[in-house]
Parts: C-alpha cells; sequence; structure tokens
C-alpha cells in the first residue's frame, strides 16, 4: 500500500524578507534593456561605453605582463583595501595618501557601501532632481528619507538648496557634478565652491560621484568638489567631500574598478564593509588596471572623448532637424547623456512601446526623480551608438514624438 505524500506546506517567503528587501526596486534601465535585446532596435537606453573602442590588444599584453610579473599572487586572495600601487597612483592624482582611497567592484559598490556605513533609518539625504537612478537604487534599502533639489543648466540651484538647509537636517547630499547622469548637465565653477561651503557649514557630507570627469569634449575643466574640499579643510582626513570615480567609463568596464578616496574614519569603516561583502575586489583585474593607468589610459580617454563628442554633435544636430517643435534638449559638454523635456502631458513610460515599435528605444525620466516627477522627460545615450543609427534612431523617435504631440 503506497503511504500518500504529504500535503505542501504553506509557507510565506515573501513575509521572510526584511524590510530592506522589501524596499529594493528593479533597475527601470535593466528592464527597458530587456525588452530592446532584438538586434533590429536602436537604443539610446542603456549608458554603454562603446565596445569597438576597448584596447583589447593592450588589454591582452597587459595581462600576460602581470602573469609574467606577479606569477600565482596575481590570482590570489588579496588585500581588502585593494592593490597597492593602483591605491597609490590613484592618490598621487588626487594629491592624497594612499591610505585614503579605497578600491571597490564598480562605483556601484562604492555607492552601496557608502549607503551602507553612512545612512541609518530616517536619514535625511539631499539628491538631485532628477538623479542617478543607481545611487538611489543603492541608497533605498537603508530607508533614508530624500529630499529633492532644484537643478537647472547649470546643475544645482545652490540658493534652493541654501534654504532646504535652513530648514532640514540632512546627513549627506549626492552629485554627479560632471556631465550629469541622466541629464548631462555640468556644475558650474561657481556654484561647485558655494556648495562645498555650504555643506560643510551645515555638517552635511558630500558624495561626489564622478565616473564621466575625464570625458569632456568640449569647454573648460572645472575644479572636482573633492578638491575644492581639500582646500577648504587643509587634510584629507579632514574633508567633508567623498570622491567616487571608476575605470569603466575610460578604459574598460568589465574589469570593475572603481574607487572611493574619502577621510580615514569614511574608509576604515568601507573596508570592514567591503569585508563583509566580497573580501575584495578582483587582484588580477587590479594589477592589469595598474598596468595600463600611465600609458594606455591616457590615450584611451583621448580617443573616447573624440569619438563621443562626434556622436553627442550628431544626436544634437538631428534633434534640431528631425524632432518637432515644443522638444527641449540638453547640450551636453561630456560625457554619455543628453536629456529631453517634451511638453506637458506628454508620458514618456507611456510613449515608449510606440518607441519601440519603430525600433528606438529611451528612457522614460520619472525614474531618475526620488520623489517622482519627470513623466514628460526622457534620457537619450550617444555613447554606443554608430553614426547611422544615431541618425535613423532620432529620425524614428521623431516621429514618435510628433504622432503623440499630434493627438494630445
Amino acid at each position: 500500500m503506497t503511504t500518500p505524500s504529504p500535503a505542501p506546506l504553506a509557507f510565506d517567503l515573501d513575509g521572510t524578507l526584511s524590510r530592506r528587501a522589501q524596499s529594493m526596486t528593479a533597475s527601470a534601465i535593466r528592464e527597458i534593456l530587456k525588452v530592446t535585446q532584438q538586434p533590429d532596435v536602436i537604443s539610446f537606453a542603456g549608458g554603454l561605453p562603446a565596445p569597438e573602442l576597448f584596447p583589447l590588444d593592450e588589454v591582452r599584453a597587459a595581462s600576460n605582463r602581470v602573469l609574467d610579473v606577479y606569477g600565482p599572487a596575481a590570482l590570489q586572495y588579496s588585500t581588502t583595501e585593494g592593490h597597492a600601487p593602483l591605491r597609490e597612483w590613484i592618490g598621487a592624482q588626487a594629491g592624497i595618501p594612499a591610505r585614503n582611497v579605497q578600491i571597490v567592484t564598480g562605483s556601484q559598490q562604492g555607492l552601496d557601501l557608502l549607503g551602507k556605513v553612512l545612512i541609518d533609518e530616517g536619514d535625511v539625504v539631499l539628491v538631485e532632481a532628477p538623479t542617478y537612478l543607481g545611487a538611489l537604487q543603492s541608497f533605498q534599502p537603508y530607508l533614508p528619507r530624500y529630499v529633492q533639489v532644484p537643478t537647472d543648466d547649470g546643475g544645482i540651484d545652490v540658493d534652493a538648496l541654501e534654504e532646504v538647509l535652513k530648514t532640514t537636517r540632512a546627513k549627506l547630499l549626492y552629485a554627479v557634478p560632471n556631465f550629469q547622469n541622466p541629464t548631462g548637465r555640468t556644475l558650474s565653477a561657481e556654484r561647485r565652491r558655494r556648495l562645498v561651503e555650504l555643506t560643510a557649514q551645515h555638517g552635511v557630507l558630500l558624495i561626489e560621484d564622478d565616473p564621466y570627469g575625464q570625458l569632456r569634449f568640449t569647454g573648460e575643466a572645472a575644479p572636482s568638489l573633492y578638491s575644492l574640499g581639500l582646500d577648504l579643510h587643509g587634510d584629507a582626513d579632514r574633508n567633508h567631500v567623498i570622491y567616487s570615480s571608476s575605470f569603466s567609463k575610460t578604459l574598460v568596464p568589465g574589469l570593475r574598478d572603481a574607487w572611493v578616496q574619502a577621510a580615514a574614519p569614511i574608509i576604515n569603516k568601507l573596508i570592514q564593509a567591503k569585508q563583509g561583502a566580497d573580501l575584495h575586489t578582483p587582484t588580477f583585474n587590479q594589477m592589469i588596471i595598474a598596468e595600463l593607468v600611465d600609458t594606455v589610459l591616457p590615450r584611451q580617454i583621448e580617443r573616447v572623448r573624440q569619438a563621443y563628442g562626434e556622436r553627442a554633435r550628431l544626436m544634437l544636430e538631428r534633434i534640431h532637424a528631425d524632432f518637432p517643435a515644443g522638444v527641449q534638449s540638453t547640450t551636453p559638454e561630456g560625457g554619455m547623456f543628453l536629456w529631453l523635456t517634451l511638453p506637458q502631458g506628454v508620458d514618456t513610460q507611456a510613449l515608449l512601446p510606440r518607441a519601440v515599435a519603430r525600433k528606438v528605444a529611451y528612457v522614460p525620466g520619472s525614474p531618475f526623480y526620488a520623489l517622482g516627477g519627470g513623466e514628460n522627460t526622457m534620457r537619450l545615450s550617444y555613447s554606443n551608438a554608430t553614426p547611422d543609427q544615431i541618425t535613423r534612431g532620432i529620425r524614428a523617435l521623431g516621429d514618435t514624438l510628433r504622432e503623440a504631440l499630434a493627438g494630445s
């Protein structure tokens, strides 16, 4: 006689999730990328570096040199802080000791670890409106309270920020001052100084996220917020500005090498947090990067600058030629993105399927607002598109927008 199988137990797995896990959301960009995997869709959605510009031969040669010089040590566990020669090189560029540099596995990990060591539940985090979606994803599990700061073509509105700081006790402010993701805007030099001074006066930590700063193709460079903080405080261990950057946009993204530079109390906690996350960034990858920074990196930056500058100019030309009246665009001086603002009443999220039907994709703007808004905006990336794709894609998007505006 066969014994009947017991009835399956009812188990509420969703109910076992922590509040932090329940607060997590999927990346709107990654979800859109799933939709645009069709080979005939021209995607301006993902902020991807151009793969045809990757220095394959140089990376291959550097890999061989690393194995020749370091042998098995290149494939071994290493220190949490990071490969010493790479940290020393980064520190030298900023004029700070290597002890103030922490290597992380991609700048996204750096943001997550900063959220872990800095944000308590309910802490006020000031963000640009709009801001980088990945930062919101990184900080959200630590349950902050977001306050949006208005922006314009000059970046953060520091007058508005000053009013916010008079009435709000904030823990930190997150900013992308150079060729901001998503808008492509750059914070003006005058506003940078005032931003650093205001946050210092009010005891607000300032996170400067700068993955695109080396990718300027027009205009004059402005000092980093970190360097202004260093001038203000006179010591890397008193600087209230935390700087984050990456080799992903300038060299190659697949090695996942990035860094955070900050005062010793913050670096020390980042080390402990990273030990709990992944012990250390891959040794071999760091050694490869260290082989490339003095020789290949400067040439690669120039190559990428030229290519992205040409693509940005072409995209702007086609926007002006093919888009209907009433659509406004930012004019980036570098980086990978530009931002479109459509007339009120046009919902770019609802419009996306119609664009995809015409074989072109973008990222709707609303996910870049921590507290909602921006339904009539969108982000376009020109970095990973050929001139032909830009021409055809903008024409198709223009037809989609013209149809939407005619029906609104």
